[in-house]
């Protein structure tokens, strides 16, 4: 497994626990009666927050997973100096042509995804479902779609 793989794992764990959080929270508030689905404010203020959340935590996740990378292939390398351990640890971290194919083919998997859940969400608010409904499948949408590419890269790379 090379290194965009394994990135794209540790992005994988990284949003689905952000976005579990999140769900887990917001049906533990609905089913205390805490908030209603019509609580628009509720809503906006908790997903602002959790995407505060979800993008620090992917700043953590990924300077972590650099830092246990670049230890892993020194220990992998340790019979050599400083410079020939450096251009080893930039190797491995290339970003060719191929990835920035394959990076491009499963954004549009988001997308599509996006797009489908923005479609569902105005849906929705036609039939006259509460506001928070569509939010959260909006809000769903963004996450499954963010989980969807990296799940793509991830066939992209074994197929290539």
């Amino acid at each position: 497994m090379n290194y965009q793989q394994k990135r794209t794992i540790t992005s994988i764990i990284g949003t689905v626990a952000v976005f579990t959080v999140y769900y887990i929270y917001v049906i533990g508030k609905l089913n205390a009666a805490a908030v209603t689905l019509d609580d628009v404010k509720f809503f906006a203020v908790t997903m602002l927050t959790f995407i505060g959340i979800g993008i620090a935590v992917t700043i953590a996740v990924q300077v972590t997973f650099h830092i246990l990378f670049s230890v892993s292939v020194a220990v992998h390398e340790r019979g050599r100096d400083g410079k020939e351990l450096e251009g080893a640890i930039n190797a491995a971290m290339v970003e060719d042509e191929r990835d920035k194919l394959i990076d491009l083919k499963s954004m549009r998997v988001t997308f599509i995804i996006s797009s489908v859940g923005f479609v569902a969400g105005l849906i929705l608010l036609a039939l006259e479902h509460p506001v928070g409904l569509a939010l959260n499948i909006l809000f769903g949408a963004a996450g499954l779609g963010t989980v969807a590419q990296d799940v793509s890269k991830l066939i992209y790379y074994k197929v290539r």
